[in-house]
């Protein structure tokens, strides 16, 4: 079965060509990202520039390293790392954390690749540009065509280890939103005042289903993931024009979870819920296929509500 206990690296210092720092401090800043949920704002950014001299660039690429603590990798045991640094509605700058997520016994095409998480974790936080994506390895095909799909596609910067690129070096000649006809994007989505109908949901698990990217199947869903301890964790479905490389609300609430550095187990996990847009369901199969991978959890519920 999948293995998804966190493990917190210890008494390792953090220290590459673009930081150092020392055991302590890399400590506090591992603390720091498991309750602040795999996000640093711009107050924390700054204080870190400052106290380490080094400017943001240098900080986000510098930190890379931790993201690839994050991985939950049981098939291949390669841990990516990636970090969006993106716009908030104020115009300032916040780093979102990302790492893989894989499945035993399942299909490979279920897994969470690292750009895919992190490009999550800033969407679902209230990011509204991206301006850069470091990573800790060069993007698949799959992770560039899921970075397409983003309003900032031609504009922002890819930066690995040795180089740094845009997206359109890495994929010429893309497949994109508009080639189906969609003039809207991720971070772009198509204005709607659609609600659900069912007055009893979940308040916060209704607001992410209808803020969910789906131009191609209409199905508003969302997953709400609540834990014994620590709070609630919520993911939304994100569509892709290629449509594989779409992401779906249940893998982007586990990757919110592990992303606080918490296990997947009976011993977090109270309760697991599936909203989804009636008449246009399909997340329910693929739920249930992720969460066979895992031992003694609580069943998944799932709500079909009507749009108005």
């Amino acid at each position: 079965m999948a293995s998804a206990t966190f493990t917190v690296q210890q008494d390792t210092a953090l220290t590459n060509s673009h930081i150092t720092l020392s055991v302590a401090q890399t400590a506090s800043l591992r603390s720091q990202l498991k309750s602040q949920r795999g996000i640093l704002n711009s107050n924390n950014i700054k204080q870190l520039c400052a106290q380490l001299n080094v400017s943001d660039d240098a900080l986000l690429q510098g930190l890379v390293p931790l993201a690839s603590e994050y991985a939950v990798a049981p098939i291949s045991d390669f841990h990516v790392g990636a970090i969006v640094k993106a716009l908030d509605e104020n115009d300032e700058v916040n780093f979102y954390f990302g790492a893989n997520v894989e499945f035993d016994h399942q299909a490979l095409s279920l897994v969470v690749h690292a750009e895919q998480s992190a490009i999550n974790n800033a969407w679902l936080n209230g990011a509204k540009k991206i301006v850069k994506i470091a990573i800790s390895d060069a993007p698949c095909g799959y992770c560039r065509q899921f970075m397409n799909e983003l309003s900032d596609a031609k504009e922002f910067d890819i930066l690995l280890p040795e180089q740094h690129f845009k997206l359109a070096e890495l994929l010429p000649h893309s497949f994109g939103p508009t080639d189906l006809g969609n003039a809207f994007s991720l971070f772009n989505p198509e204005p709607h005042q659609q609600v659900f109908v069912n007055a009893q949901l979940d308040e916060k698990l209704a607001s992410t289903a209808l803020n969910a990217y789906v131009p191609y199947s209409k199905n508003f869903s969302a997953v709400k993931i609540s834990t014994f301890e620590n709070g609630d964790f919520y993911g939304s479905y994100a569509e892709n024009a290629a449509y594989s490389p779409s992401l779906s609300p249940l893998q982007s609430a586990l990757s919110q979870l592990f992303i606080a550095g918490l296990s997947f187990n009976e011993s977090t996990v109270k309760s697991i819920t599936l909203l989804e847009t009636a008449g246009h369901e399909n997340q329910a199969g693929v739920a249930r296929a992720v969460l066979a991978s895992f031992n003694n959890l609580p069943a998944i519920e799932v709500i079909s509500a009507q749009l108005k």
